[in-house]
């Protein structure tokens, strides 16, 4: 039974035919007519009461082909059997669309060509409506036609034909018509010979005529040899009495039981061969041994089609290139997901390194920013270091002034223990400030510790930054190579980072050095001091330290509490007595 798919092709040019306005809607009274014409052709009862029960409910005007598919189907195609004639049901359906399309009169083809190009037209197109035949499937046609017609293909002609069309990527069946019958591919030849290339391509595509010829085949009643047209189909092998088929004498029924072999020459006959069926045999004579052999491959190459139950060899390669392109549609589709997808992640990627430079910058700020603050901290701090050091200078050269101070009045006593005492209220400033000093040691060190603990977090976060980047930049490196180049640069940019971290580390090294040479300065100028205290102390045998005092009752003097014990006062009057003494012997 005929495909459903190339029956509708026919029956769609028919409606778009009757289609005069271009709405996409036909007449109920013309639906009648091509009913009643389809039913006639393809030998089935017509029922018009059923046309009239399917539209009963719609009665609105013309119908649309979507309202008269359902009926098509139910009432027409359900129905149709193997027993009508193709050929006549397709001019019917010619008829009613050629006139009205056909507007070309300058055609170098036959209306009769014209209409197999049709035909052929609806066996190559899409099953997708509106018709079109792929420019695949028109590079298919032609070369079958230059094959039939015996010249040779022009690549350059197809090449340039498809330029012409630009983005126009397929034909209507008038437009593959125009370009046939305009003689664009068929310049040099003559009108007979380009019919009878159409008449051999819709013989083989159409008519499923795998090889015709003239061969002699012997009777079975008679025994003699006759010459007789063969022509080979899917299931059988007819012969008539000339090519033009129109006088047909047998048939020979093929199925899967079917067998052909060669037999030797005999009766004076050459190039014989057999085909067996069940219920008869035919024996045939070709011209040659070629012909021989082309038959016996063609016949069996139809018998292992119908042992393995597939259509016929166009009808195949039509479906595997259907197939073929359907599978690299589905491919490039996969592409170009594929592309979108790749696209995608790029550009996450690239937001992401993007996300990633702005954190860069913002840490490469803040550690600016914080390097400001460190700077400013540590020259606030040596500029407090070198006023104490001014400060201690001044109370050093206070003291030595003082010292000689005291050396010049060393007479007057009173004087010089007061002296004394307010020198000794200074060395208390001067130890109050030495315990600053080193308190705001212990502030610098706490300052440098926290700043140590900050730039080993800022080591930390730049290296988890810097081992993101290295993995992020290994799963794009695969698929965009530019990336290494960024990369590197980022790479660069964080050994800068990390070289200007070991600045700042050396230049808190030199900080913490010029500290502790501040602290030994400290420390020599109190050794100083002390030396200095000693010093005074064994010459003069006045100063001591304030030490804690006698439990018992301190004396008192005329200018307070006395500063020395009764024993020492006691050993200081008689030291006193006797001088005195010793002046008076002396006078």
């Amino acid at each position: 039974m005929w495909l459903r798919d190339e029956l509708l092709k026919s029956i769609w040019h028919a409606f778009t035919a009757l289609d005069v306005d271009q709405r996409g809607k036909v007449s109920k009274s013309q639906l009648k007519v091509l009913s009643h014409s389809l039913c006639t052709v393809m030998k089935i009862p017509h029922d018009p009461v059923a046309l009239e029960e399917h539209f009963k409910d719609n009665d609105e005007g013309p119908v649309s082909n979507h309202g008269y598919m359902p009926y098509l189907n139910r009432f027409i195609l359900d129905k149709v059997h193997d027993d009508f004639d193709l050929l006549e049901f397709n001019k019917m359906c010619w008829t009613l669309c050629f006139r009205k399309n056909m507007t070309n009169k300058y055609l170098l083809i036959s209306n009769d060509d014209a209409f197999k190009i049709w035909c052929i037209f609806n066996f190559l197109s899409e099953d997708g409506y509106p018709l079109v035949i792929i420019i695949e499937e028109i590079e298919y046609f032609l070369r079958k036609l230059m094959e039939a017609m015996g010249s040779c293909w022009s690549e350059e002609k197809c090449v340039d034909y498809k330029f012409q069309l630009d983005m126009k990527s397929c034909l209507s069946v008038w437009e593959l018509i125009e370009l046939v019958g305009m003689g664009y591919f068929s310049k040099g030849l003559n009108h007979q010979t380009l019919s009878m290339g159409i008449t051999e391509v819709f013989q083989e595509l159409i008519m499923d005529v795998l090889k015709q010829g003239y061969m002699m085949k012997k009777g079975h009643k008679r025994k003699n040899w006759t010459d007789r047209w063969f022509v080979l189909r899917p299931n059988s092998l007819s012969y008539y009495v000339c090519e033009d088929l129109t006088d047909k004498k047998g048939d020979l029924i093929l199925d899967s039981n079917c067998s052909v072999e060669s037999l030797p020459d005999k009766e004076g006959k050459k190039c014989l061969f057999i085909i067996k069926c069940t219920d008869k045999s035919l024996e045939i004579s070709a011209s040659d041994k070629k012909k021989r052999q082309e038959w016996i491959q063609a016949i069996q190459t139809y018998i292992q089609l119908l042992r393995l139950g597939l259509p016929s060899p166009h009808r195949e390669a039509r479906l595997r290139r259907r197939e073929l392109r359907q599978r690299q549609q589905v491919e490039q589709e996969e592409l170009e997901e594929r592309m979108k997808q790749l696209q995608a992640a790029n550009e996450n990627k690239q937001t992401q390194l993007e996300a990633m430079r702005k954190k860069m910058e913002e840490a490469a700020a803040k550690a600016a920013m914080e390097e400001h603050w460190r700077k400013k901290t540590q020259t606030d701090l040596q500029d407090r270091y070198r006023l104490d050091l001014e400060r201690e200078k001044m109370v050093r050269q206070q003291m030595e002034e003082q010292v000689a101070l005291k050396a010049s009045e060393l007479e007057q006593y009173l004087q010089r223990v007061r002296e004394l005492e307010d020198m000794y209220h200074r060395l208390e400033e001067a130890l109050e400030d030495e315990r600053q000093a080193k308190h705001d040691e212990e502030v610098m060190h706490k300052l440098q510790a926290r700043l140590l603990e900050e730039e080993t977090a800022k080591r930390a976060e730049l290296e988890q930054i810097h081992l993101q980047q290295q993995r992020a930049l290994s799963q794009t490196q695969a698929e965009k190579q530019e990336l290494v180049a960024e990369r590197l640069a980022k790479e660069k940019d964080l050994q800068a980072a990390m070289l200007h971290l070991e600045r700042l580390e050396s230049e808190r090294q030199g900080a913490l050095q010029q500290y502790e040479e501040v602290s030994r300065k400290l420390e020599r100028a109190a050794n100083k001091t002390k030396t200095w205290k000693d010093k005074v102390a064994k010459h003069e045998g006045l100063v001591r330290l304030i030490q804690p005092g006698h439990k018992g009752p301190q004396r008192i003097t005329n200018w307070g509490p006395a500063s020395f014990t009764d024993a020492e006062l006691e050993l200081r009057k008689k030291s006193w007595q006797d001088r005195k003494n010793q002046a008076a012997q002396a006078q």
